[in-house]
């Protein structure tokens, strides 16, 4: 989002539900990207999972979600965090429809 205001804290600014979620980037430097993600119920469709070619660091801030990674399904609330390793295989599975759930994620290179 080039032309969004920066942000002076994490809650500030919170979309209302729409059809997609928001990412909003936090900060960006060589090697490393933070974003601010807003769902509102999406999840990851079943036959596009994310496989990414450098690793990720989730935390949730509000909220309530639930990843699949590989084989298994993380249940995450606030306060939760997960690392993600480059090409693993991930998909969101629930956000919840009711509250904003919050992400900050921190992708960087290995």
């Amino acid at each position: 989002m080039a032309d969004a205001p920066p942000l002076p804290n994490l809650f500030a600014h919170i979309p209302a539900p729409a059809r997609d979620e928001e990412f909003r980037d936090i900060l960006r430097r060589p090697g490393c990207r933070i974003e601010r993600i807003v769902s509102h119920g999406q999840v990851t469709p079943a036959d596009a999972p994310y496989v990414q070619d450098h690793d990720e660091w989730v935390l949730l801030l509000a909220g309530k979600a639930v990843v699949a990674v590989a084989d298994r399904e993380v249940a995450l609330l606030p306060g939760d965090h997960l690392m993600i390793p480059a090409g693993v295989v991930h998909r969101v599975t629930f956000t919840d429809p009711a509250a904003p759930t919050i992400w900050l994620a921190l992708h960087f290179d290995q």
